[in-house]
């Protein structure tokens, strides 16, 4: 009987740590897939949506003169926005989630014709409704 009992424990173990595992990794898909839709805000010229991504008390790092509060980052990206075409774009090359409801998100910023300008890390914060905001955000330049 006690080993029957272990037995049952270890499977119950086992399926606990495959279904954290494939949370995780369904965190991590969604995480990422929200950072593609928020890119896809720039690449549509679509500032609304844009905005509807970034958290009331979010913070962009802006080159050391950070932007604090979603007012003052829309109204600092709403430049970006005004010509017809994006100026860049990014993409998110690794996703990574931390503590349950904060994940990370980085990779390149690209120029018009596709050449690295910038790297981009965001930080997010997964609401209650169960959707991803942004909370921070910081670029750096990289090296020509």
């Amino acid at each position: 009987m006690l080993k029957r009992l272990w037995f049952l424990s270890l499977i119950f173990l086992v399926g606990c740590s495959e279904s954290e595992t494939k949370m995780e990794f369904f965190n991590k898909t969604a995480l990422s897939n929200t950072e593609k839709a928020f890119a896809k805000t720039m690449a549509d010229r679509n500032f609304d949506e844009f905005g509807s991504f970034i958290a009331e008390d979010a913070v962009f790092l802006n080159g050391g003169k950070p932007l604090r509060g979603k007012d003052e980052i829309l109204n600092h990206w709403k430049s970006f926005f005004k010509e017809e075409a994006a100026p860049f774009s990014w993409n998110p090359e690794q996703s990574e989630i931390g503590g349950g409801n904060l994940g990370t998100t980085e990779g390149p910023v690209l120029d018009p014709t596709g050449k690295i300008i910038a790297r981009f890390n965001s930080t997010w914060q997964l609401q209650a409704d169960g959707k991803w905001l942004i909370i921070f955000d910081n670029g750096s330049d990289v090296c020509k």
